[in-house]
C-alpha cells in the first residue's frame, strides 16, 4: 500500500511538472497583440487575426498573443482590443472614436508646387458642372461655385475636388473644380455661369483670371469621406475621396501582407482596383503637397458616403 501511495504521488509531481500553468523558465513568453509572435506588435498582426476571423485561418498565429485582451478566448474582442493597441487608445471602452493625431512623413514625390502658387489664364463662364461634372463629385452643394479647369492643370484628376481662389477685375470668390474645360490652355478657367458676373462684366464673355489653390474651407469641421462607386464588389472596386483639404496626389491600400499599394486613378476621379478585396480598408492617401493621412476600417459599403476619422493639415 505505501508503495502504491508513493508511486501514486511520483504519477502527481510528473503531471503538475507537465501541466503547471506557470512557464518554464526557459519557455518564450508571447505579448499578447503580437500575433504571429515576431516580438512586435504591428498592423501584420491586426491582419492575421482578421483573416482568422474572414476565413479561420490561423496562419501560424499565436495563441497567446491572439488573445489581445487576456480573458482566456479568442474573439472578436481581442480584433478590437488589437485595433485600440495599434491606434494608442488607452481604455478599449472609450466612446471616443477619433484617431489619433499622426504626422507621417512628407512624401516628396507627390509634391505639386509651393503653397500658394499663382497661376495665371483665362476665364469664361458655362452653365454646366453641379451635376454630370467629369469630376463626378455631383450632386455638388449650391454653397459652392464651381468651376471648369483646363486639361494640363487638372492632370488626369489631380485637381478635380480642388478649391480655388480665383480673382478678377471686380473682385475674388472660392471656386470648387468640378468639371474639365477640354479646349482650355494652361491656367484657364471655366466659371459658372452665375459666378462669372462676381469677377468680371458679363459682357466680355473672356477675361484675365488668377487663381490658387486654398484649404477646403469646411475641413476643419469634417474628416475625408469616401465613396464607392456603383458596382464596387471584392473582385472590382471603384473609390472618390471627398472633403479633403486640398487635392488628393496618391491613394493606397493596405493588402493582407501589410504592403501599401498605390490604386490607379481615372480621369473622372475614382481610383479603382481588382485586387483590393473584400473590405474593410485601410487607406493611407497623399495630397498635392506631400502630406500623408491614414484612414482604417472603411467598409465597402455603396450609395453612402462613409467618413474617416483623418484629415489633412493646413
Amino acid at each position: 500500500m505505501k508503495k502504491a501511495k508513493m508511486i501514486s504521488a511520483g504519477l502527481m509531481c510528473l503531471m503538475l511538472s507537465a501541466f503547471s500553468v506557470f512557464p518554464s523558465e526557459a519557455a518564450e513568453k508571447v505579448t499578447p497583440g503580437d500575433v504571429n509572435g515576431d516580438g512586435t506588435i504591428n498592423i501584420v498582426d491586426y491582419i492575421r487575426l482578421k483573416k482568422h476571423f474572414i476565413s479561420g485561418a490561423d496562419n501560424g498565429n499565436s495563441d497567446e498573443g491572439s488573445d489581445v485582451n487576456s480573458d482566456g478566448a479568442i474573439t472578436s474582442a481581442d480584433l478590437t482590443a488589437l485595433r485600440n493597441i495599434l491606434l494608442n487608445v488607452t481604455d478599449p471602452g472609450s466612446s471616443n472614436t477619433e484617431e489619433p493625431v499622426t504626422e507621417y512623413p512628407i512624401d516628396e514625390s507627390c509634391i505639386l508646387e509651393p503653397k500658394g502658387t499663382i497661376h495665371t489664364g483665362e476665364g469664361t463662364f458655362y452653365g454646366g458642372g453641379y451635376v454630370g461634372g467629369c469630376a463626378m463629385l455631383d450632386p455638388v452643394s449650391t454653397d459652392y461655385w464651381i468651376v471648369a479647369m483646363n486639361l494640363e492643370d487638372y492632370a488626369d484628376a489631380r485637381l478635380a475636388g480642388a478649391y480655388l481662389e480665383v480673382t478678377g477685375e471686380l473682385g475674388t470668390i472660392n471656386m470648387l473644380v468640378t468639371d474639365l474645360l477640354p479646349e482650355g490652355k494652361k491656367g484657364d478657367l471655366d466659371l459658372y455661369v452665375d459666378a462669372f458676373p462676381l469677377i468680371a462684366p458679363v459682357e466680355k464673355g473672356r477675361v484675365p483670371v488668377s487663381w490658387k489653390i486654398v484649404p477646403l474651407d469646411i475641413a476643419d469641421k469634417v474628416p475625408v469621406s469616401y465613396r464607392f462607386k456603383e458596382g464596387s464588389s471584392e473582385f472590382w472596386c471603384g473609390v472618390q475621396l471627398l472633403d479633403h483639404r486640398y487635392p488628393i496626389a496618391k491613394l493606397e491600400y493596405l493588402n493582407d501582407d501589410g504592403e501599401f499599394v498605390e490604386i490607379e486613378r481615372r480621369r473622372y476621379n475614382y481610383f479603382e482596383s481588382m485586387e483590393m478585396g473584400p473590405g474593410p480598408f485601410t487607406f493611407r492617401a497623399t495630397d498635392i503637397y506631400g502630406q500623408v493621412i491614414v484612414d482604417r476600417d472603411i467598409p465597402l459599403v455603396l450609395d453612402e458616403k462613409i467618413e474617416g476619422k483623418s484629415q489633412f493639415p493646413v
